[in-house]
């Protein structure tokens, strides 16, 4: 189970950082090339955008305001539709395919909103069982009356692992937000993925909620290997929780570094 007193002054990072560096694999779990994105003919929210990600890689995403971080991120996915340039997902080409495709290879990528996007008024388990919804369908990942032992147990367990197992009762709209956000962790594992991707995971909870929800993301890693692409405004995140760094300027890549040759100083100047 996920220990919430967990704090950056208590976790060994070098040997987390070890462990992680061990899972990362020759396997390309994202492939990104020649991505642009327009609004118009002529305005470019991304342009030329190149990179790739290993299996089991932890990459923080950083920039201004504007600089296209979260529509990145949403183009990876395709919830925003990339104006040009190709986008490889798990081994599979999701540009220019079908939706059903895409919504086949993107049901094993967990997504962290910002805002947690629960159902207020249905309890956490109903909230985590709604996670396999990307590998089932029907009433029975609805809510938990309905749901089948196995889904019901295996909600369960993800409630355990993020520490709220004792709240599966409670109704959503009666969380904090730091709890919201690690039953919406809760509810992404339910989706059995492979890889992790957050917008801005702690940037609406409170420094202490932000460093639980960090930490767990970092066990997540350490457990299961699981690849993590997140955006950032935090450059002690960015540079305590990933091996990588990607900094955007104006919808172009300023900065593709591993996080050991970069410190918050050399990071704040993409931000001058």
């Amino acid at each position: 189970m996920y220990d919430a007193s967990l704090n950056t002054s208590t976790v060994n990072q070098a040997a987390w950082f070890g462990a992680n560096e061990q899972a990362v694999d020759d396997s390309v779990h994202l492939d990104v090339s020649g991505l642009s994105k327009t609004w118009n003919s002529s305005d470019y929210v991304l342009q030329d955008i190149d990179f790739s990600m290993q299996k089991g890689q932890s990459l923080a995403l950083i920039g201004h305001n504007g600089s296209g971080k979260s529509t990145l991120l949403r183009c990876c996915l395709r919830l925003i539709e990339p104006s040009s340039g190709t986008i490889h997902l798990l081994d599979r080409e999701i540009t220019g395919k079908s939706r059903r495709h895409v919504r086949d290879t993107c049901a094993k990528v967990g997504f962290i909103f910002q805002r947690h996007n629960l159902v207020p008024r249905l309890s956490v388990l109903s909230n985590v069982i709604h996670g396999a919804q990307a590998r089932k369908s029907g009433p029975r990942v609805w809510y938990q009356s309905f749901a089948c032992t196995q889904d019901r147990e295996e909600a369960m367990h993800h409630l355990d692992r993020v520490g709220l197992a004792h709240l599966a009762g409670r109704r959503a709209d009666q969380l904090s937000g730091g709890e919201s956000q690690r039953v919406a962790v809760a509810r992404a594992l339910m989706q059995q993925p492979q890889m992790m991707m957050a917008d801005e995971p702690v940037a609406s909870l409170d420094p202490q909620a932000g460093e639980e929800v960090m930490e767990l993301f970092m066990s997540l890693l350490q457990e299961e290997g699981l690849t993590l692409l997140f955006v950032s405004h935090n450059m002690d995140h960015a540079m305590r929780y990933s091996k990588r760094i990607i900094g955007l300027k104006k919808g172009r890549i300023a900065l593709d570094a591993t996080t050991a040759s970069e410190n918050e100083s050399s990071l704040h100047q993409l931000f001058e």
